[in-house]
């Protein structure tokens, strides 16, 4: 008997526990639009992310056709890319690129996907120990080279069109430079073809950039390895006459030729 009343007490307990518990109180229910988007903005400028984003969640959702609504998406995907969540940051902006594409502050989100995926992956570690090329690609840095690119070609006045170009030209250089980190990294493992295709890669693709003239030194060793002479001899032409003062040029016209074992400086990029 004993026991079967234990077993009832505890299944009332149960059914009921959450009742038993104090209810916590949301101490923002009553908040107007203005106390949330002012509260927001302040935890935001204190660098408290999750908490900015909690309260620009709420405004968003208590006050959808107020005038702080669309600018608090704006807010969210922002504190998203402050607290290293760029796929979030990402995602937010283009919600609202979709849903408001001709609101006056639409620039901002191109340029904040340009620069979620500009910084996407960098750490202190890899500035310190750069990664082995074989295991880097440019997807990052061409989707941000896309996403100024759209800001730069739809708003051509904006205030961020002059920063997104520069960075353009930077992201251009360095998916250029990656090219050649492959391209050595196969003429270091007798790849020649596969340094061949990425040296001429880079001149197709990446015209007016440092890497041009480093480019034609691969394809030019690279070709003269597989024994291909006249592939050779026009990127040396080319070379030669655009590039005269290059370092390599004498290497490659002297009698020894480039050495094997020796390979074009180390090109830094990111």
């Amino acid at each position: 008997m004993r026991l079967t009343f234990f077993l009832v007490l505890t299944l009332m307990l149960a059914s009921s526990g959450c009742s038993l518990l104090p209810e916590q109180v949301d101490a923002t229910r009553d908040w107007s639009a203005n106390q949330l988007y002012t509260a927001a903005k302040e935890e935001l400028a204190d660098s408290n992310y999750e908490k900015a984003i909690d309260y620009f969640e709420k405004l968003d959702a208590r006050y959808p056709f107020g005038r702080y609504a669309q600018q608090a998406q704006l807010e969210i995907a922002y504190a998203y890319y402050k607290f290293d969540e760029p796929d979030l940051a990402i995602a937010t902006a283009d919600r609202f690129i979709k849903i408001y594409p001709r609101h006056p502050n639409v620039d901002y989100a191109w340029y904040l996907k340009g620069l979620t995926n500009y910084y996407r992956g960098r750490s202190f570690v890899d500035k310190i120990l750069p990664q082995d090329p074989s295991e880097r690609d440019t997807v990052t840095m061409r989707a941000a080279y896309d996403d100024f690119n759209q800001l730069t070609v739809l708003y051509p006045d904006s205030v961020y069109t002059r920063d997104a170009a520069q960075r353009m030209v930077y992201l251009r250089n360095n998916m250029a430079a990656y090219e050649l980190h492959v391209a050595d990294y196969y003429m270091r493992r007798k790849a020649f073809v596969a340094a061949a295709n990425r040296g001429k890669y880079v001149i197709e693709n990446f015209q007016r950039t440092p890497s041009v003239p480093d480019a034609l030194v691969i394809m030019v060793r690279a070709y003269r390895q597989l024994g291909a002479r006249d592939l050779a001899d026009d990127a040396m032409k080319v070379l030669r006459l655009n590039y005269p003062q290059h370092p390599d040029v004498a290497r490659l016209d002297s009698p020894k030729g480039y050495p094997s074992d020796q390979s074009p400086p180390f090109w830094k990029f990111w």
